[in-house]
């Protein structure tokens, strides 16, 4: 899988949060970690690129002010 977009909420402490949309071309997928690579994370199948966009903006949400890498 390739990364298309990661995105960071700028925090460096616990409440650091990543988003990421992946794909290998055919699948999509989006993964929310919570508190860096050691901590929680979530991943979630889409059937395309859009679908997977939209879901990284839900998960993002307007709290933080994201920046992407």
């Amino acid at each position: 899988m390739r990364v298309e977009h990661h995105w960071w909420n700028g925090d460096v402490r616990l409440q650091r949060r990543d988003v990421y949309v992946r794909t290998d071309g055919s699948t999509w997928e989006v993964e929310a970690q919570l508190g860096g690579p050691e901590g929680k994370s979530k991943v979630q199948q889409c059937p395309g690129r859009a679908s997977a966009m939209i879901l990284a903006d839900a998960w993002r949400g307007p709290r933080w002010r994201w920046r992407e890498l």
